[in-house]
């Protein structure tokens, strides 16, 4: 750790034997500049995050009646009403390069493949894949340069990434939103355990199999590996500082617990599960592990390990049961609804339920303080699907919210833009608030209007 009197480096970490851990933001981080009136707050950097679900939205029970501030919270959306204004739901937005364009069936792998892309996936189920550079992996080939891992991608769900699995599409295009190049996707780790050891692990162990898995058997916490270094820091802190850190290191402790309790879980589940094979680790129930990985998200953007990431609450064209609230039909199907009102119902109620996760997500990054506000206030947070209706695959009217992100732009409305117009126009103008101005992604027309203004 570096320490210089009363001065803590931002990129100080907490060591001990076979363990690195990154801090939070403190004011001991800036102590120089508080005496000219600055704040941590000021220097809290922009972070930019995409949460994505797949096969598409009952859009009765999504879109708001009204626009502006005055609108009421549909059915799907009501676990967010109490964060209504760190909100904007945004209509009218729609991903064009979604569409056939004359390649037949497949709307579910183009829908994933071009969602961050803005670009039209070309129809091979071989190694062959192209689409374009996602949004995230822009920001993160600048943004990243700052930050010990570029992008961070998560998933609740395994996939593959060869074969075909969607009418002649390869199984890239289904399971990963985030493409690093025209060819080379991200997929998302869903494993938690795996996700806590990138994030804290040591550096010596980070790309070493045998020795990850001689510390997945050891049952002290990493906090323990490292707490001579911790008592040395917090001597030298104020009470801010302390109780930041202290809180901070709470977090890093359950976190530890629901990983452990999760792998407990799945050894001693006697159950056969035949037709999906879980990850070591995993909770058996979606939302423990949605929340579990939201979590680990959480503890990424505090400490500034990263400023970029992508969540898929399950790949696209899942056909994922939901028992635990009464679904036990798959997703996909159900989305093949028919208009018939028994399954529209059915698909709400799971959209309902994912929204329940990222709600959860959402009011961790509210409650975590950050500089001169909280997390929630200084990331941008992306939530929607490549499918509007999945009965009919529509790629227009996308149900896209975006949330937190206070300090760029004017939250708390539902905005109505003119149809068809590009999503890849709202990415530009995050681009631009995380201070990487691009002229064009994908099919971009220009920066998407009235995401700042006061109306």
């Amino acid at each position: 750790m570096i320490i210089t009197g009363k001065h803590v480096s931002r990129r100080a970490l907490l060591r001990g034997v076979g363990a690195a851990v990154a801090l939070p933001m403190l004011d001991a981080m800036v102590p120089a500049l508080k005496a000219a009136g600055t704040t941590a707050g000021k220097l809290a950097p922009n972070r930019m995050m995409f949460v994505y679900v797949p096969n598409g939205i009952d859009m009765r029970n999504w879109t708001p009646a009204a626009s502006g501030r005055a609108f009421a919270f549909p059915k799907i959306l009501e676990p967010l009403a109490p964060l209504q204004d760190d909100l904007l739901v945004l209509t009218g937005l729609m991903d064009h390069n979604a569409m056939a364009l004359g390649d037949g069936p497949g709307d579910h792998a183009r829908a994933s493949a071009s969602f961050l892309t803005g670009v039209h996936p070309k129809k091979t189920a071989g190694s062959d894949v192209s689409t374009g550079i996602s949004v995230d992996q822009v920001a993160a080939r600048k943004v990243g340069m700052a930050t010990r891992l570029a992008s961070l991608e998560l998933g609740c769900e395994d996939g593959h990434l060869a074969g075909n699995c969607d009418s002649g599409y390869s199984c890239a295009y289904v399971n990963s939103i985030s493409w690093r190049t025209p060819t080379v996707p991200n997929p998302p780790e869903v494993n938690p355990r795996s996700v806590f050891e990138r994030l804290f692990g040591s550096d010596e162990d980070a790309g070493d199999p045998a020795a990850r898995a001689r510390n997945a058997r050891l049952d002290q916490s990493i906090l323990d590996m490292v707490s001579d270094d911790t008592k040395r820091l917090e001597g030298g802190l104020g009470s801010t500082d302390r109780r930041k850190l202290d809180e901070y290191l709470t977090a890093i402790r359950e976190v530890e617990r629901q990983v452990q309790m999760a792998e407990k879980q799945a050894s001693e589940n006697t159950l056969a599960t035949p037709t999906m094979a879980k990850p070591e680790g995993i909770p058996l129930e979606f939302s423990e592990h949605a929340q579990l990985m939201f979590n680990l998200m959480t503890l990424a953007l505090q400490t500034d390990i990263t400023r970029i990431g992508t969540f898929m609450l399950a790949r696209e064209g899942s056909n994922r049961a939901y028992r635990e609230i009464g679904v036990p039909e798959g997703h996909h199907g159900l989305s093949h609804h028919r208009n018939d009102p028994e399954l529209m119902d059915k698909v709400a109620k799971i959209n309902r339920y994912h929204m329940e996760q990222f709600a959860y997500f959402l009011r961790k990054l509210k409650s975590t303080r950050d500089g001169d506000g909280s997390l929630l206030d200084h990331t941008m947070i992306v939530y929607g699907s490549g499918i509007s209706d999945g009965n009919r695959h529509n790629h227009n009217d996308l149900p896209v919210l975006l949330a937190g992100g206070s300090r760029v732009f004017r939250t708390g409305r539902h905005v109505k833009f003119t149809q068809d117009t590009p999503v890849s126009n709202l990415y530009l103008s995050m681009l631009d608030a995380m201070n990487v101005p691009t002229e064009k992604l994908g099919d971009s027309q220009g920066r998407l209007n009235y995401l700042a203004d006061l109306a």
